[in-house]
Protein backbone atom coordinates (compact mmCIF):
# COMPACT_ATOMS: atom_id res chain seq x y z
CA UNK A 1 0.00 0.00 0.00
CA UNK A 2 2.77 2.44 0.94
CA UNK A 3 4.46 1.88 -2.43
CA UNK A 4 1.32 3.24 -4.10
CA UNK A 5 1.47 6.35 -1.92
CA UNK A 6 4.80 7.24 -3.56
CA UNK A 7 2.73 8.36 -6.53
CA UNK A 8 1.53 11.38 -4.55
CA UNK A 9 2.93 14.64 -5.88
CA UNK A 10 3.96 17.62 -3.73
CA UNK A 11 0.63 19.44 -4.21
CA UNK A 12 -1.24 16.24 -3.27
CA UNK A 13 0.71 16.03 -0.02
CA UNK A 14 -0.27 19.64 0.69
CA UNK A 15 -3.93 18.73 0.19
CA UNK A 16 -3.52 15.69 2.45
CA UNK A 17 -1.82 17.75 5.17
CA UNK A 18 -4.53 20.39 4.96
CA UNK A 19 -7.18 17.68 5.12
CA UNK A 20 -5.59 16.20 8.27
CA UNK A 21 -5.55 19.66 9.91
CA UNK A 22 -9.22 20.13 8.98
CA UNK A 23 -10.10 16.73 10.49
CA UNK A 24 -8.29 17.69 13.71
CA UNK A 25 -10.25 20.97 13.85
CA UNK A 26 -13.49 19.10 13.18
CA UNK A 27 -12.81 16.61 16.01
CA UNK A 28 -11.84 19.40 18.42
CA UNK A 29 -15.03 21.35 17.68
CA UNK A 30 -17.24 18.25 18.01
CA UNK A 31 -15.67 17.29 21.33
CA UNK A 32 -15.96 20.84 22.65
CA UNK A 33 -19.74 20.93 22.27
CA UNK A 34 -20.46 18.49 25.16
CA UNK A 35 -18.65 20.90 27.52
CA UNK A 36 -21.12 23.64 26.60
CA UNK A 37 -23.94 21.11 26.93
CA UNK A 38 -22.76 20.35 30.49
CA UNK A 39 -22.72 24.05 31.35
CA UNK A 40 -26.21 24.57 29.93
CA UNK A 41 -27.50 21.56 31.94
CA UNK A 42 -26.07 23.01 35.12
CA UNK A 43 -27.35 26.52 34.39
CA UNK A 44 -30.88 25.26 33.70
CA UNK A 45 -30.93 23.37 37.05
CA UNK A 46 -29.30 26.20 39.04
CA UNK A 47 -31.52 28.88 40.56
CA UNK A 48 -30.70 32.46 39.62
CA UNK A 49 -29.02 31.57 36.31
CA UNK A 50 -29.24 34.28 33.67
CA UNK A 51 -30.92 33.44 30.34
CA UNK A 52 -28.11 35.32 28.58
CA UNK A 53 -25.60 32.75 29.94
CA UNK A 54 -27.68 29.86 28.61
CA UNK A 55 -28.11 31.56 25.22
CA UNK A 56 -24.38 32.45 25.17
CA UNK A 57 -23.33 28.82 25.71
CA UNK A 58 -25.92 27.71 23.14
CA UNK A 59 -24.46 30.22 20.69
CA UNK A 60 -20.98 28.77 21.18
CA UNK A 61 -22.38 25.28 20.58
CA UNK A 62 -23.95 26.51 17.35
CA UNK A 63 -20.66 28.08 16.23
CA UNK A 64 -18.85 24.81 16.99
CA UNK A 65 -21.43 22.88 14.94
CA UNK A 66 -21.11 25.28 11.99
CA UNK A 67 -17.31 25.23 12.24
CA UNK A 68 -17.32 21.42 12.32
CA UNK A 69 -19.61 21.42 9.28
CA UNK A 70 -17.27 23.71 7.32
CA UNK A 71 -14.16 21.76 8.38
CA UNK A 72 -15.83 18.48 7.29
CA UNK A 73 -16.63 19.86 3.82
CA UNK A 74 -13.12 21.29 3.34
CA UNK A 75 -11.49 18.06 4.60
CA UNK A 76 -13.61 16.05 2.18
CA UNK A 77 -12.55 18.36 -0.66
CA UNK A 78 -8.85 18.00 0.23
CA UNK A 79 -8.93 14.19 0.54
CA UNK A 80 -11.02 13.71 -2.63
CA UNK A 81 -8.67 15.96 -4.61
CA UNK A 82 -5.61 14.08 -3.35
CA UNK A 83 -7.24 10.68 -4.03
CA UNK A 84 -8.26 11.65 -7.57
CA UNK A 85 -4.73 12.85 -8.29
CA UNK A 86 -3.22 9.65 -6.84
CA UNK A 87 -5.59 7.60 -8.99
CA UNK A 88 -4.60 9.55 -12.11
CA UNK A 89 -0.85 9.28 -11.41
CA UNK A 90 -1.04 5.55 -10.59
CA UNK A 91 -3.14 4.80 -13.67
CA UNK A 92 -0.67 6.69 -15.84
CA UNK A 93 2.31 4.92 -14.27
CA UNK A 94 0.63 1.53 -14.65
CA UNK A 95 -0.28 2.23 -18.28
CA UNK A 96 3.29 3.30 -19.07
CA UNK A 97 4.64 0.19 -17.34
CA UNK A 98 2.38 -2.06 -19.42
CA UNK A 99 3.53 -0.21 -22.55
CA UNK A 100 7.12 -1.21 -21.74
CA UNK A 101 6.44 -4.85 -20.89
CA UNK A 102 7.46 -7.37 -23.51
CA UNK A 103 4.86 -9.62 -25.12
CA UNK A 104 5.58 -12.54 -22.80
CA UNK A 105 5.07 -10.42 -19.67
CA UNK A 106 1.76 -9.05 -21.00
CA UNK A 107 0.54 -12.60 -21.66
CA UNK A 108 1.63 -13.65 -18.16
CA UNK A 109 -0.77 -11.14 -16.57
CA UNK A 110 -3.43 -11.55 -19.29
CA UNK A 111 -5.17 -8.63 -21.00
CA UNK A 112 -8.36 -8.91 -18.91
CA UNK A 113 -6.38 -8.81 -15.66
CA UNK A 114 -4.39 -5.75 -16.77
CA UNK A 115 -7.66 -3.98 -17.63
CA UNK A 116 -9.08 -4.82 -14.18
CA UNK A 117 -5.92 -3.59 -12.47
CA UNK A 118 -5.99 -0.33 -14.41
CA UNK A 119 -9.66 0.33 -13.63
CA UNK A 120 -11.29 -1.54 -10.72
CA UNK A 121 -8.15 -1.92 -8.58
CA UNK A 122 -7.18 1.75 -8.87
CA UNK A 123 -10.77 2.75 -8.04
CA UNK A 124 -10.46 0.75 -4.79
CA UNK A 125 -7.29 2.69 -3.91
CA UNK A 126 -8.99 5.99 -4.71
CA UNK A 127 -11.98 5.08 -2.53
CA UNK A 128 -9.70 4.22 0.38
CA UNK A 129 -7.80 7.53 0.20
CA UNK A 130 -10.98 9.58 -0.23
CA UNK A 131 -12.88 7.90 2.62
CA UNK A 132 -10.63 5.53 4.53
CA UNK A 133 -7.66 7.87 4.94
CA UNK A 134 -9.92 10.58 6.35
CA UNK A 135 -11.43 8.14 8.85
CA UNK A 136 -7.98 6.74 9.65
CA UNK A 137 -7.05 10.18 10.96
CA UNK A 138 -10.37 10.97 12.58
CA UNK A 139 -10.96 7.67 14.42
CA UNK A 140 -7.82 7.65 16.64
CA UNK A 141 -8.03 11.40 17.26
CA UNK A 142 -11.66 11.10 18.35
CA UNK A 143 -11.04 8.03 20.51
CA UNK A 144 -7.95 9.41 22.30
CA UNK A 145 -9.40 12.89 22.77
CA UNK A 146 -12.74 11.55 24.03
CA UNK A 147 -11.06 9.13 26.45
CA UNK A 148 -8.97 11.96 27.93
CA UNK A 149 -12.15 13.96 28.40
CA UNK A 150 -13.95 11.21 30.35
CA UNK A 151 -10.94 9.96 32.29
CA UNK A 152 -11.64 10.11 36.04
CA UNK A 153 -15.37 10.77 35.72
CA UNK A 154 -16.55 7.38 37.02
CA UNK A 155 -14.80 4.04 37.13
CA UNK A 156 -18.13 2.22 36.65
CA UNK A 157 -18.86 4.10 33.42
CA UNK A 158 -15.25 3.66 32.25
CA UNK A 159 -15.37 -0.12 32.77
CA UNK A 160 -18.67 -0.29 30.86
CA UNK A 161 -17.19 1.63 27.94
CA UNK A 162 -14.01 -0.50 28.06
CA UNK A 163 -16.01 -3.76 27.89
CA UNK A 164 -17.90 -2.41 24.87
CA UNK A 165 -14.64 -1.47 23.11
CA UNK A 166 -13.08 -4.91 23.73
CA UNK A 167 -16.25 -6.58 22.43
CA UNK A 168 -16.22 -4.46 19.27
CA UNK A 169 -12.52 -5.16 18.65
CA UNK A 170 -13.10 -8.91 18.95
CA UNK A 171 -16.00 -8.79 16.46
CA UNK A 172 -14.04 -6.67 13.96
CA UNK A 173 -10.87 -8.79 14.10
CA UNK A 174 -12.87 -12.01 13.69
CA UNK A 175 -14.77 -10.72 10.67
CA UNK A 176 -11.77 -9.16 8.89
CA UNK A 177 -9.60 -12.25 9.40
CA UNK A 178 -12.25 -14.24 7.49
CA UNK A 179 -12.97 -11.62 4.83
CA UNK A 180 -9.49 -10.40 3.79
CA UNK A 181 -8.38 -13.65 2.05
CA UNK A 182 -11.69 -13.73 0.18
CA UNK A 183 -11.14 -10.27 -1.27
CA UNK A 184 -8.13 -11.66 -3.16
CA UNK A 185 -10.42 -14.33 -4.60
CA UNK A 186 -12.96 -11.65 -5.58
CA UNK A 187 -10.39 -9.68 -7.58
CA UNK A 188 -9.21 -12.82 -9.39
CA UNK A 189 -12.83 -13.68 -10.18
CA UNK A 190 -13.31 -10.14 -11.48
CA UNK A 191 -10.36 -10.78 -13.82
CA UNK A 192 -12.02 -14.01 -14.93
CA UNK A 193 -15.44 -12.45 -15.61
CA UNK A 194 -13.71 -9.62 -17.47
CA UNK A 195 -11.89 -12.21 -19.57
CA UNK A 196 -15.05 -14.20 -20.36
CA UNK A 197 -16.93 -11.02 -21.34
CA UNK A 198 -14.05 -9.78 -23.49
CA UNK A 199 -13.67 -13.18 -25.19
CA UNK A 200 -17.40 -13.28 -25.95
CA UNK A 201 -17.41 -9.77 -27.46
CA UNK A 202 -14.27 -10.41 -29.51
CA UNK A 203 -15.61 -13.67 -30.93
CA UNK A 204 -19.25 -12.66 -31.21
CA UNK A 205 -19.47 -13.63 -34.90
CA UNK A 206 -18.15 -17.13 -34.26
CA UNK A 207 -20.46 -17.49 -31.25
CA UNK A 208 -23.49 -16.63 -33.37
CA UNK A 209 -22.34 -18.68 -36.36
CA UNK A 210 -22.14 -21.84 -34.23
CA UNK A 211 -25.30 -21.08 -32.20
CA UNK A 212 -23.11 -21.03 -29.11
CA UNK A 213 -25.02 -18.30 -27.27
CA UNK A 214 -26.33 -20.73 -24.65
CA UNK A 215 -22.86 -22.18 -24.18
CA UNK A 216 -21.39 -18.70 -23.66
CA UNK A 217 -24.24 -17.73 -21.34
CA UNK A 218 -23.61 -20.86 -19.27
CA UNK A 219 -19.90 -20.10 -19.08
CA UNK A 220 -20.66 -16.51 -18.02
CA UNK A 221 -23.30 -17.62 -15.49
CA UNK A 222 -20.86 -20.06 -13.90
CA UNK A 223 -18.21 -17.37 -13.47
CA UNK A 224 -20.77 -14.75 -12.44
CA UNK A 225 -22.36 -17.07 -9.86
CA UNK A 226 -19.00 -17.85 -8.27
CA UNK A 227 -18.22 -14.14 -8.01
CA UNK A 228 -21.69 -13.35 -6.64
CA UNK A 229 -21.54 -16.10 -4.01
CA UNK A 230 -18.13 -14.98 -2.78
CA UNK A 231 -19.14 -11.33 -2.80
CA UNK A 232 -22.42 -12.11 -0.99
CA UNK A 233 -20.55 -14.02 1.71
CA UNK A 234 -18.19 -11.08 2.23
CA UNK A 235 -20.96 -8.46 2.27
CA UNK A 236 -23.17 -10.47 4.60
CA UNK A 237 -20.34 -10.97 7.03
CA UNK A 238 -19.37 -7.30 6.88
CA UNK A 239 -23.00 -6.26 7.30
CA UNK A 240 -22.88 -7.77 10.81
CA UNK A 241 -20.57 -4.93 11.87
CA UNK A 242 -23.06 -2.09 11.53
CA UNK A 243 -25.90 -3.54 13.68
CA UNK A 244 -23.29 -4.76 16.18
CA UNK A 245 -21.98 -1.20 16.44
CA UNK A 246 -25.39 0.38 16.93
CA UNK A 247 -26.44 -2.32 19.40
CA UNK A 248 -23.26 -1.66 21.38
CA UNK A 249 -23.78 2.12 21.25
CA UNK A 250 -27.34 1.88 22.52
CA UNK A 251 -26.35 -0.74 25.09
CA UNK A 252 -23.55 1.48 26.43
CA UNK A 253 -25.91 4.49 26.62
CA UNK A 254 -28.47 2.41 28.50
CA UNK A 255 -25.82 0.98 30.85
CA UNK A 256 -24.42 4.46 31.59
CA UNK A 257 -27.89 5.79 32.47
CA UNK A 258 -28.73 2.76 34.63
CA UNK A 259 -25.41 3.00 36.47
CA UNK A 260 -25.84 6.79 36.66
CA UNK A 261 -29.28 6.39 38.22
CA UNK A 262 -27.84 4.25 41.04
CA UNK A 263 -24.94 6.68 41.58
CA UNK A 264 -27.27 9.71 41.64
CA UNK A 265 -29.70 7.92 43.97
CA UNK A 266 -26.95 7.18 46.49
CA UNK A 267 -25.25 10.60 46.23
CA UNK A 268 -25.75 13.65 48.44
CA UNK A 269 -28.40 16.08 47.23
CA UNK A 270 -25.82 18.76 46.50
CA UNK A 271 -23.84 16.41 44.23
CA UNK A 272 -26.79 15.02 42.29
CA UNK A 273 -26.80 17.89 39.74
CA UNK A 274 -23.08 17.59 39.01
CA UNK A 275 -23.30 13.78 38.68
CA UNK A 276 -26.25 14.15 36.31
CA UNK A 277 -24.31 16.70 34.27
CA UNK A 278 -21.27 14.37 34.20
CA UNK A 279 -23.50 11.50 33.09
CA UNK A 280 -24.82 13.51 30.11
CA UNK A 281 -21.28 14.52 29.11
CA UNK A 282 -19.87 11.02 29.69
CA UNK A 283 -22.59 9.37 27.55
CA UNK A 284 -21.87 11.85 24.73
CA UNK A 285 -18.12 11.22 24.87
CA UNK A 286 -18.70 7.45 25.15
CA UNK A 287 -20.72 7.67 21.92
CA UNK A 288 -17.76 9.42 20.27
CA UNK A 289 -15.47 6.58 21.41
CA UNK A 290 -17.88 3.98 20.02
CA UNK A 291 -18.30 6.04 16.83
CA UNK A 292 -14.54 6.07 16.38
CA UNK A 293 -14.63 2.28 16.40
CA UNK A 294 -17.52 2.39 13.94
CA UNK A 295 -15.20 4.37 11.68
CA UNK A 296 -12.51 1.72 12.23
CA UNK A 297 -15.07 -0.87 11.13
CA UNK A 298 -15.71 1.08 7.93
CA UNK A 299 -11.96 1.33 7.37
CA UNK A 300 -11.68 -2.42 7.83
CA UNK A 301 -14.32 -2.86 5.14
CA UNK A 302 -12.42 -0.68 2.66
CA UNK A 303 -8.81 -1.43 3.62
CA UNK A 304 -8.71 -5.15 2.73
CA UNK A 305 -9.93 -4.43 -0.79
CA UNK A 306 -7.47 -1.57 -1.13
CA UNK A 307 -4.61 -3.76 0.13
CA UNK A 308 -5.44 -6.53 -2.34
CA UNK A 309 -5.74 -3.99 -5.16
CA UNK A 310 -2.47 -2.30 -4.16
CA UNK A 311 -0.60 -5.62 -4.17
CA UNK A 312 -2.00 -6.42 -7.64
CA UNK A 313 -0.98 -3.01 -8.97
CA UNK A 314 2.47 -3.31 -7.39
CA UNK A 315 2.88 -6.75 -8.93
CA UNK A 316 2.78 -5.07 -12.35
CA UNK A 317 4.84 -2.03 -11.31
CA UNK A 318 7.53 -4.26 -9.76
CA UNK A 319 7.83 -6.41 -12.87
CA UNK A 320 11.33 -6.02 -14.21
CA UNK A 321 11.43 -4.60 -17.71
CA UNK A 322 13.53 -7.11 -19.61
CA UNK A 323 13.79 -5.06 -22.79
CA UNK A 324 16.31 -2.50 -21.58
CA UNK A 325 16.87 0.63 -23.64
CA UNK A 326 20.29 1.14 -25.18
CA UNK A 327 21.98 4.52 -25.58
CA UNK A 328 22.51 4.72 -29.33
CA UNK A 329 20.25 7.02 -31.32
CA UNK A 330 22.67 8.63 -33.78
CA UNK A 331 23.58 8.19 -37.42
CA UNK A 332 25.13 5.03 -38.79
CA UNK A 333 27.53 4.39 -41.66
CA UNK A 334 25.29 1.64 -43.03
CA UNK A 335 21.71 2.18 -44.13
CA UNK A 336 18.92 -0.33 -44.55
CA UNK A 337 20.89 -3.42 -43.49
CA UNK A 338 19.69 -6.24 -41.26
CA UNK A 339 21.99 -9.02 -40.13
CA UNK A 340 21.39 -12.11 -37.98
CA UNK A 341 24.45 -13.79 -36.53
CA UNK A 342 23.85 -17.28 -35.10
CA UNK A 343 20.53 -16.23 -33.57
CA UNK A 344 18.60 -18.69 -31.43
CA UNK A 345 15.45 -17.98 -29.47
CA UNK A 346 13.17 -19.63 -26.93
CA UNK A 347 10.39 -18.20 -24.82
CA UNK A 348 11.30 -17.62 -21.14
CA UNK A 349 9.16 -20.49 -19.84
CA UNK A 350 9.92 -22.87 -22.70
CA UNK A 351 12.41 -25.74 -22.55
CA UNK A 352 13.08 -26.04 -26.28
CA UNK A 353 14.35 -23.44 -28.71
CA UNK A 354 11.87 -22.12 -31.27
CA UNK A 355 14.65 -20.78 -33.52
CA UNK A 356 18.12 -22.26 -33.83
CA UNK A 357 21.31 -20.80 -35.26
CA UNK A 358 19.80 -18.42 -37.84
CA UNK A 359 22.28 -16.33 -39.85
CA UNK A 360 21.67 -14.09 -42.87
CA UNK A 361 22.23 -10.54 -44.10
CA UNK A 362 19.84 -8.22 -45.92
CA UNK A 363 21.44 -5.27 -47.70
CA UNK A 364 19.90 -1.96 -48.65
CA UNK A 365 17.32 -2.29 -51.42
CA UNK A 366 17.04 -6.08 -51.11
CA UNK A 367 13.90 -8.07 -50.50
CA UNK A 368 14.39 -11.01 -48.15
CA UNK A 369 11.48 -13.41 -47.74
CA UNK A 370 10.78 -16.08 -45.10
CA UNK A 371 8.66 -19.13 -45.77
CA UNK A 372 7.98 -22.41 -44.00
CA UNK A 373 5.28 -24.55 -42.50
CA UNK A 374 2.99 -23.31 -39.71
CA UNK A 375 4.91 -23.09 -36.42
CA UNK A 376 8.33 -22.98 -38.07
CA UNK A 377 9.17 -19.66 -36.36
CA UNK A 378 8.76 -17.17 -39.24
CA UNK A 379 6.80 -14.52 -37.32
CA UNK A 380 8.93 -14.95 -34.20
CA UNK A 381 12.08 -14.38 -36.25
CA UNK A 382 10.74 -11.22 -37.87
CA UNK A 383 9.58 -9.87 -34.47
CA UNK A 384 13.13 -10.02 -33.13
CA UNK A 385 14.14 -7.12 -35.41
CA UNK A 386 11.96 -4.43 -33.72
CA UNK A 387 12.79 -6.05 -30.34
CA UNK A 388 9.34 -7.24 -29.42
CA UNK A 389 11.46 -10.03 -27.96
CA UNK A 390 15.22 -10.30 -27.47
CA UNK A 391 17.21 -13.14 -28.98
CA UNK A 392 18.22 -15.79 -26.45
CA UNK A 393 21.57 -16.39 -28.18
CA UNK A 394 23.39 -14.64 -31.00
CA UNK A 395 23.22 -11.05 -32.22
CA UNK A 396 20.99 -8.99 -34.50
CA UNK A 397 22.30 -5.88 -36.25
CA UNK A 398 20.35 -3.07 -37.91
CA UNK A 399 22.45 -0.64 -39.93
CA UNK A 400 25.55 -2.25 -38.42
CA UNK A 401 24.52 -1.61 -34.79
CA UNK A 402 23.35 -4.30 -32.36
CA UNK A 403 19.62 -3.83 -31.73
CA UNK A 404 20.25 -4.06 -27.97
CA UNK A 405 22.41 -0.93 -28.18
CA UNK A 406 19.67 1.19 -29.74
CA UNK A 407 17.19 3.28 -27.89
CA UNK A 408 14.00 1.43 -28.75
CA UNK A 409 12.40 4.56 -30.22
CA UNK A 410 15.46 5.14 -32.46
CA UNK A 411 15.45 1.51 -33.64
CA UNK A 412 11.75 1.49 -34.48
CA UNK A 413 12.04 4.87 -36.18
CA UNK A 414 13.99 3.06 -38.93
CA UNK A 415 11.31 0.41 -39.40
CA UNK A 416 7.94 0.22 -41.11
CA UNK A 417 6.09 -2.67 -39.46
CA UNK A 418 2.95 -4.44 -40.68
CA UNK A 419 1.74 -7.05 -38.20
CA UNK A 420 0.29 -10.44 -38.99
CA UNK A 421 -3.07 -9.28 -37.64
CA UNK A 422 -3.95 -5.89 -39.11
CA UNK A 423 -4.77 -3.57 -36.21
CA UNK A 424 -7.02 -0.54 -36.68
CA UNK A 425 -7.66 2.14 -34.08
CA UNK A 426 -10.81 4.14 -33.46
CA UNK A 427 -10.56 7.24 -35.64
CA UNK A 428 -10.45 8.01 -39.36
CA UNK A 429 -8.66 6.57 -42.37
CA UNK A 430 -6.18 9.46 -42.17
CA UNK A 431 -5.52 9.05 -38.45
CA UNK A 432 -4.88 5.33 -38.89
CA UNK A 433 -2.49 5.78 -41.82
CA UNK A 434 -0.68 8.68 -40.11
CA UNK A 435 -0.60 6.81 -36.77
CA UNK A 436 2.07 7.50 -34.15
CA UNK A 437 5.18 9.31 -35.36
CA UNK A 438 3.67 9.36 -38.84
CA UNK A 439 1.23 11.98 -37.63
CA UNK A 440 3.86 14.35 -36.23
CA UNK A 441 4.46 16.34 -39.37
CA UNK A 442 6.11 13.47 -41.24
CA UNK A 443 3.10 12.47 -43.31
CA UNK A 444 1.03 15.26 -44.87
CA UNK A 445 -2.23 14.70 -46.75
CA UNK A 446 -0.39 14.22 -50.03
CA UNK A 447 1.85 11.58 -48.45
CA UNK A 448 -1.14 9.79 -46.90
CA UNK A 449 -2.96 9.65 -50.23
CA UNK A 450 0.14 8.35 -51.99
CA UNK A 451 0.60 5.59 -49.37
CA UNK A 452 -3.07 4.60 -49.69
CA UNK A 453 -2.76 4.46 -53.48
CA UNK A 454 0.36 2.26 -53.36
CA UNK A 455 -1.41 -0.05 -50.88
CA UNK A 456 -4.27 -0.47 -53.38
CA UNK A 457 -6.71 1.06 -50.91
CA UNK A 458 -7.65 4.17 -52.89
CA UNK A 459 -10.71 2.70 -54.60
CA UNK A 460 -12.52 1.54 -51.47
CA UNK A 461 -11.44 4.55 -49.36
CA UNK A 462 -12.87 7.05 -51.86
CA UNK A 463 -16.16 5.14 -51.89
CA UNK A 464 -16.51 5.45 -48.11
CA UNK A 465 -18.57 8.24 -46.60
CA UNK A 466 -16.08 10.97 -45.83
CA UNK A 467 -13.35 9.48 -48.04
CA UNK A 468 -10.00 9.90 -46.30
CA UNK A 469 -11.75 11.16 -43.17
CA UNK A 470 -14.17 8.25 -43.09
CA UNK A 471 -14.74 6.73 -39.67
CA UNK A 472 -12.84 3.57 -38.72
CA UNK A 473 -14.28 1.69 -35.74
CA UNK A 474 -12.06 0.23 -33.01
CA UNK A 475 -10.44 -2.92 -34.40
CA UNK A 476 -11.64 -1.98 -37.89
CA UNK A 477 -14.94 -3.80 -37.39
CA UNK A 478 -16.65 -1.69 -40.08
CA UNK A 479 -14.26 -2.74 -42.88
CA UNK A 480 -13.18 -6.10 -44.27
CA UNK A 481 -10.02 -8.05 -43.45
CA UNK A 482 -8.44 -7.23 -46.80
CA UNK A 483 -9.24 -3.53 -46.39
CA UNK A 484 -7.70 -3.50 -42.91
CA UNK A 485 -4.60 -5.19 -44.28
CA UNK A 486 -4.20 -2.62 -47.04
CA UNK A 487 -4.60 0.30 -44.61
CA UNK A 488 -2.04 -1.32 -42.30
CA UNK A 489 0.39 -1.54 -45.24
CA UNK A 490 -0.35 2.11 -46.12
CA UNK A 491 0.51 3.05 -42.52
CA UNK A 492 3.98 1.53 -42.91
CA UNK A 493 4.48 3.09 -46.37
CA UNK A 494 3.56 6.58 -45.08
CA UNK A 495 6.46 6.38 -42.67
CA UNK A 496 9.10 6.09 -45.43
CA UNK A 497 11.33 3.82 -43.34
CA UNK A 498 14.70 2.32 -44.24
CA UNK A 499 13.42 -1.21 -43.55
CA UNK A 500 9.96 -2.67 -44.16
CA UNK A 501 8.74 -5.65 -42.16
CA UNK A 502 5.71 -7.48 -43.57
CA UNK A 503 4.58 -10.25 -41.23
CA UNK A 504 2.30 -12.33 -43.48
CA UNK A 505 0.64 -9.06 -44.45
CA UNK A 506 -0.79 -10.13 -47.82
CA UNK A 507 -2.77 -13.21 -46.73
CA UNK A 508 -6.20 -11.52 -46.85
CA UNK A 509 -5.70 -10.11 -50.35
CA UNK A 510 -6.98 -11.70 -53.52
CA UNK A 511 -4.35 -12.67 -56.12
CA UNK A 512 -5.11 -9.72 -58.40
CA UNK A 513 -4.83 -7.13 -55.59
CA UNK A 514 -1.77 -8.93 -54.21
CA UNK A 515 0.01 -8.76 -57.59
CA UNK A 516 -0.88 -5.08 -58.13
CA UNK A 517 0.20 -4.15 -54.60
CA UNK A 518 3.53 -5.98 -54.90
CA UNK A 519 4.21 -4.30 -58.26
CA UNK A 520 3.58 -0.76 -56.95
CA UNK A 521 5.27 -1.53 -53.64
CA UNK A 522 8.41 -2.82 -55.35
CA UNK A 523 8.69 0.42 -57.32
CA UNK A 524 7.95 2.66 -54.31
CA UNK A 525 10.30 0.86 -51.91
CA UNK A 526 13.16 0.10 -54.30
CA UNK A 527 15.66 1.99 -52.11
CA UNK A 528 14.46 0.34 -48.91
CA UNK A 529 15.03 -3.13 -47.49
CA UNK A 530 12.01 -5.42 -47.24
CA UNK A 531 11.63 -8.41 -44.92
CA UNK A 532 8.58 -10.44 -45.87
CA UNK A 533 6.95 -13.38 -44.11
CA UNK A 534 4.55 -15.12 -46.46
CA UNK A 535 2.61 -18.32 -47.01
CA UNK A 536 2.15 -17.82 -50.75
CA UNK A 537 4.97 -18.69 -53.10
CA UNK A 538 3.61 -16.17 -55.60
CA UNK A 539 4.18 -13.34 -53.12
CA UNK A 540 7.88 -14.05 -52.62
CA UNK A 541 9.18 -15.87 -55.71
CA UNK A 542 10.77 -12.67 -57.06
CA UNK A 543 12.56 -11.85 -53.76
CA UNK A 544 16.34 -11.35 -53.86
CA UNK A 545 16.75 -13.94 -51.13
CA UNK A 546 14.35 -16.53 -49.73
CA UNK A 547 15.00 -18.19 -46.37
CA UNK A 548 13.22 -21.49 -45.78
CA UNK A 549 12.50 -22.43 -42.16
CA UNK A 550 11.61 -25.87 -40.88
CA UNK A 551 11.13 -26.52 -37.15
CA UNK A 552 13.05 -23.35 -36.30
CA UNK A 553 16.09 -24.10 -38.48
CA UNK A 554 17.19 -22.59 -41.75
CA UNK A 555 17.02 -25.46 -44.27
CA UNK A 556 17.44 -23.39 -47.40
CA UNK A 557 18.58 -19.94 -48.54
CA UNK A 558 18.74 -18.50 -52.03
CA UNK A 559 16.64 -17.28 -54.94
CA UNK A 560 13.48 -19.01 -56.11
CA UNK A 561 15.28 -20.84 -58.90
CA UNK A 562 18.13 -21.94 -56.64
CA UNK A 563 15.77 -23.29 -53.99
CA UNK A 564 13.68 -25.16 -56.54
CA UNK A 565 16.81 -27.10 -57.34
CA UNK A 566 18.38 -27.48 -53.90
CA UNK A 567 15.72 -27.34 -51.16
CA UNK A 568 13.23 -30.17 -50.81
CA UNK A 569 11.07 -28.33 -48.23
CA UNK A 570 10.72 -25.33 -50.56
CA UNK A 571 9.90 -27.61 -53.50
CA UNK A 572 7.10 -29.27 -51.52
CA UNK A 573 5.59 -25.91 -50.51
CA UNK A 574 5.88 -24.52 -54.04
CA UNK A 575 4.41 -27.54 -55.83
CA UNK A 576 1.51 -27.67 -53.36
CA UNK A 577 0.47 -24.17 -54.47
CA UNK A 578 1.46 -23.75 -58.13
CA UNK A 579 2.09 -25.91 -61.17
CA UNK A 580 5.58 -26.45 -62.60
CA UNK A 581 4.76 -24.13 -65.50
CA UNK A 582 3.72 -21.36 -63.08
CA UNK A 583 6.89 -21.96 -61.08
CA UNK A 584 9.05 -21.72 -64.22
CA UNK A 585 10.60 -25.10 -63.46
Amino acid sequence: MFRIFRNFKAKDLIFLSTGIVMVAIQVWLELTMPDYMSKITQLVQTEGSEMSEIIGNGGWMLLCALGSFAATIFAGFCFSTASASLSMNTRKKLFNQVENLDMHEVKKFSTSSLITRTTNDITQIQMFVAMGAQMSVRAPLTAIWAITKIAGKSWQWSITTGIAVVFLLAVMLTITSIVIPRFRIVQKMTDRINGVTRENLTGIRVVRAFNAEKYQEKKFDTTNSELTKTQLFNERLLSVMSPTMYLTMNGVTLAIYIIGAYIINSAEFADKLFIFSDMIVFSTYAMHVIMSFLMVAIILMILPRAQVSASRINEVLRTEIKLKDGNFDGDTEERGTVEFRNVSFKYPDAEEYLLRDISFRANKGETVAFIGSTGSGKSTLINLVPRFYDATDGEIFVDGVNVRDYKQSALRERLGYVSQRAVMFNGTVESNVSYGDNGHGKADSKKIRKAIKVAQAKNFVEKMEGNYRAHIAQGGTNISGGQKQRLAIARAIARDPEIYIFDDSFSALDYKTDAALRHDLQEYTKDATSLIVAQRIGTIMHADKIIVLDEGRCVGMGTHKELMKSCEVYQQIALSQLTKEELNV
